[in-house]
């Protein structure tokens, strides 16, 4: 069950379009971080009296780490008119009318994805590298990102999407389900493939959920098996499949340690029959999966140096886990290779 706390407003860490990061005196000299949803909550000043929801905090969960601001009790009253009727966080307090892009570009419904390549991820950190990867080997490539709502809800709250907006790498981003503060807005995640394509005129699609990946340690108690269904998507709709592989030589976990088992659930349970890049050797031995060789795969060290982006996966860097890196930017080869001329 929830957690909710009120304190007052001491200090503005950092604000940027539809966030702010604050610090908040809980009482007895106790403060903490927080942030707020500015399009949900509007902002706040130095001295608001502020509820904050404490739970993730307090359940010392991994991407937690701030609160929440659920609400500003200085304020009576907030307005922000939203351009349509469709509703994302619904039948919560927070629901929101995000309105759809669907509505606006029903042409991109059940239009071929051109056989573009669609890389499907299962962290959010693997997107940043992917999408590097391609643009550093195809440098006039349109690469979009969906983000699924698998993990983090609002786009504001990914840095590696600035970081990747700001290098130029990304060309525009959908946010798909109950995610959202996309450049575009979608019901579903088949609808955001359609609207990356036709109106983001995406050459490459990277798909993966926001910060924050939900797990339990079994093979099908996690938000990742969503990767099962954007492949069978992708191939669906004229696309192709392409399965980020996510391995590990630095993480403590026994089942994250070489090929993470949410790949191998992920390439068990999908029809697609994806591709699948040589990196590691033994992607081989994943089920149900096309091993294809990407060529020479840029170094990402220099990938990501060369864009300025500083990306991390579960708190390791590069250093750490190299692996994982070098996977993930195997992926971003293959799919560069495998774009349409």
């Amino acid at each position: 069950m929830p957690t909710f706390r009120t304190g007052r407003v001491t200090e503005l860490i950092s604000e940027r379009t539809g966030l702010q990061r604050v610090r908040v005196n809980l009482g007895l000299d106790e403060t903490a971080r927080a942030y707020v949803l500015v399009d949900l909550t509007g902002p706040v000043a130095l001295g608001d009296e502020v509820v904050c929801n404490t739970t993730a905090v307090e359940l010392s969960l991994g991407t937690g780490g701030w609160h929440v601001v659920h609400w500003n009790l200085s304020r009576r009253e907030f307005q922000r008119n939203g351009p349509d009727h469709i509703m994302k966080l619904r039948y919560t307090s927070l629901q929101v009318d995000a309105g759809t892009d669907e509505l606006v570009h029903p042409e991109a419904a059940d239009a071929s994805l051109d056989g573009v390549p669609v890389v499907a991820c299962s962290l959010h950190s693997q997107m940043a590298v992917v999408a590097a990867t391609i643009a550093a080997m195809r440098p006039e490539a349109r690469i979009a990102y969906v983000m699924t709502d698998g993990a983090a809800l609002p786009l504001v709250m990914s840095d590696l999407v600035v970081g990747l907006r700001s290098a130029g790498v990304l060309c525009g981003t959908v946010t798909a389900g109950h995610a959202f503060g996309g450049d575009l807005e979608a019901v579903s995640v088949a609808s955001a493939l359609g609207l990356a394509r036709h109106v983001l005129a995406a050459d490459a699609i990277v798909v993966a959920m926001g910060p924050g990946v939900v797990g339990t340690g079994t093979s099908l108690g996690t938000t990742s098996v969503e990767v099962a269904q954007i492949l069978d998507l992708a191939r669906k709709m004229g696309g192709t499949p392409v399965l980020a592989v996510r391995a590990s030589d630095g993480d403590g976990r026994t089942r994250h340690q070489g090929i993470s088992h949410h790949t191998e659930t992920a390439a068990r349970l999908c029809f697609a029959r994806p591709l699948v890049a040589l990196v590691p050797a033994e992607a081989a031995d994943l089920p149900e999966v096309e091993v294809r060789d990407p060529g020479d795969v840029p170094d990402p060290t220099e990938t990501l140096g060369a864009f300025d982006l500083r990306v991390t996966t579960m708190g390791r860097s590069i250093d750490d886990d190299p692996l994982f890196f070098r996977a993930a930017a195997a992926a971003g080869a293959l799919a560069a290779g495998l774009m349409v001329q």
